[in-house]
């Protein structure tokens, strides 16, 4: 949804937007489903490229929900939202009596409205509560309970796997020291003030040395990589014929899981070729339409910085003659 960037209040730019609509060939008309509504900036376009589309919007922030919700509120019952994570796509459609649907889009990563919201805990440059949750009701640990009760050892794991820290274990026990002193971790100005001096801040970096802490705290809290690939088998199964996927990531863990994973679904066995029998599910049910991903423009991301790292890719699911 977005990338490390912007600021306080700023406006809402959906990524790849034009890209996106346009693979997703929505002015053919259907039932699309936004498995990651946001503020409804790509349901929003899906919606105005015909008269005979129709969305189902998925979130599992409330808040975003009521906001899409009033942004969308002129389609009437072309859209209709649903608090769910984007892994439920297959029973919010049981439950809606949807057949096979002509798109599926998946935006994934944190939205613009969770980002610039200080009390969420999502960024460094507030000094707020550690909460990390992208339901901010729901009942998961925040990642401060998550630093208060994880094991150094865990901690180190998910800071260096999520956030492809090489200083992790370094950073790790000084979390737990400093826990063991009576002193957890609690807010975002702490742990980025800790990792800072823990991994060493030049004011010259661009980057700010937490940026990788945070988002491997914040894919564990949220389980963003989790049944990722399971994701995607399920909603090409929902697709109809020549229905296609379309998936943007921000982050190489995301997207090297969402090549993988279409791959393999394009027929692309991924088993050691001495191996006699194919283990890895490969399956010829797509054609990936992406050869290499979309990238933003450089004009997209003068506009929007937090686009810089989005990359998607799409897939279109074979028809009966294709499969032939």
């Amino acid at each position: 949804m977005i990338a490390p960037g912007g600021g306080p209040g700023a406006p809402h730019h959906p990524v790849l937007l034009v890209e996106a609509v346009r693979y997703l060939a929505s002015e053919r008309g259907g039932l699309f489903v936004d498995a990651t509504l946001g503020l409804g900036g790509h349901s929003e376009a899906i919606l105005e490229a015909s008269p005979e589309t129709r969305v189902i919007g998925l979130d599992r922030d409330r808040e975003a929900l009521r906001l899409a919700g009033e942004r969308l509120t002129r389609f009437g019952e072309r859209f209709h939202a649903v608090h769910a994570n984007h892994r439920e796509i297959k029973r919010v459609l049981e439950e809606a009596g949807a057949g096979g649907v002509n798109g599926v889009l998946a935006d994934l990563g944190i939205s613009s409205l969770q980002f610039d919201s200080p009390e969420r805990g999502f960024s460094f440059r507030y000094d707020a509560p550690l909460d990390m949750r992208m339901d901010a009701e729901g009942d998961e640990p925040t990642a401060a309970e998550l630093l208060a009760a994880l094991p150094e050892e865990e901690i180190a794991r998910i800071i260096f796997e999520y956030g492809e820290e090489r200083k992790s274990r370094r950073i790790a026990r000084w979390i737990v020291e400093r826990r063991e002193a009576g002193r957890p971790i609690e807010t975002t100005k702490e742990l980025a003030e800790l990792v800072a001096r823990a991994v060493g801040h030049k004011r010259a970096e661009r980057i700010h040395p937490a940026t990788r802490t945070f988002q491997a705290l914040r894919i564990a809290v949220n389980h963003e990589l989790e049944e990722l690939d399971q994701f995607i088998e399920t909603s090409i199964d929902l697709l109809q014929a020549a229905g296609r996927l379309v998936m943007i990531s921000f982050h190489s863990l995301e997207d090297r899981i969402v090549k993988r994973t279409l791959r393999r679904l394009a027929g692309h066995c991924e088993c050691d070729p001495r191996i006699p029998i194919c283990s890895c599910g490969a399956r010829r049910a797509v054609e990936i339409l992406t050869r290499r991903p979309v990238i933003p423009s450089e004009g997209e991301i003068d506009e929007n910085p937090r686009a810089r790292s989005a990359k998607l890719r799409v897939c279109e699911k074979l028809t009966a003659n294709e499969l032939g």
